[in-house]
C-alpha cells in the first residue's frame, strides 16, 4: 500500500493564502517569521509546524506564486489562442505591461534573482523552471512543425529574452511606453523571420 503525501490542513491553506499576499507586498527576501506571523494571524510556532521550517514556507510561498503566474500566463491565450509566436509574444507582453500584475511580477523577479545568487535551500532551481515554464507557455502557440525545430526552439528563447529583459526593464523603470514600443520593433523583426 503506497503512503500518500497528506492533505494540507484548511489552516496551512489559509495561513499560505494570508502569507503569500503579505509576500506580494513585502517580498521574501527579507522575510522574518515573527512580523509575518504577527501579520497572518498566527505565531512563529505555528507557522513552522505548519511548513516544517522557514525554507518550507518559503518553498511553498514560491510554488504558490509560480502557480499563480503560470494560471495567469495561461488565460493569456485563453479563450481565442492567437496562432503564432509573433501574436503571442504581443498578448503575453500586454499582459506583463499590467500595472494589476506587478507585485507577483516583482516577487517573481525578486526569486529569480534569488535563485541564481543562492542555489541552495528554499530558492533550489526556481529560475530554472521559470524558464522552462514560460518556453512551454510560448511553445504552445507555435505550429507543431516549428515547435519541434531547432529554428522554432531559437525563435521562442529569443521572445523569451525580449519579455524578460522588458519586464526587468518596466520593473525597474515604470516606463510602459518605451518598453512596449521596443517589443513591437522586435515583434516586427520575428514576424520578418518567420516569413524566410
Amino acid at each position: 500500500m503506497s503512503q500518500e503525501a497528506p492533505t494540507p490542513s484548511a489552516r496551512r491553506n489559509e495561513l499560505l493564502e494570508a502569507a503569500y499576499r503579505y509576500a506580494l507586498t513585502r517580498g521574501l527576501a527579507d522575510l522574518s517569521l515573527r512580523p509575518l506571523a504577527e501579520a497572518v494571524g498566527s505565531s512563529p510556532r505555528v507557522l513552522l509546524f505548519l511548513f516544517e521550517s522557514k525554507d518550507g514556507l518559503l518553498r511553498a510561498l514560491l510554488a504558490r506564486a509560480r502557480a499563480d503566474e503560470l494560471a495567469l500566463l495561461d488565460r493569456v491565450g485563453q479563450p481565442d489562442r492567437p496562432a503564432g509566436l509573433a501574436p503571442a509574444v504581443e498578448r503575453v507582453w500586454t499582459w506583463l505591461a499590467a500595472k494589476e500584475h506587478r507585485p507577483l511580477l516583482r516577487l517573481w523577479a525578486e526569486a529569480y534573482a534569488r535563485s541564481l545568487t543562492h542555489p541552495d535551500g528554499a530558492w533550489t532551481g526556481f529560475a530554472r523552471a521559470t524558464v522552462d515554464d514560460w518556453l512551454g507557455v510560448l511553445a504552445g502557440f507555435q505550429t507543431p512543425s516549428e515547435r519541434d525545430s531547432q529554428a522554432g526552439a531559437v525563435r521562442r528563447t529569443l521572445a523569451l529574452a525580449v519579455l524578460r529583459g522588458a519586464l526587468l526593464d518596466l520593473l525597474a523603470t515604470d516606463d510602459e511606453e518605451r518598453l512596449t514600443a521596443a517589443v513591437a520593433h522586435q515583434l516586427d523583426l520575428l514576424r520578418d523571420g518567420a516569413s524566410r
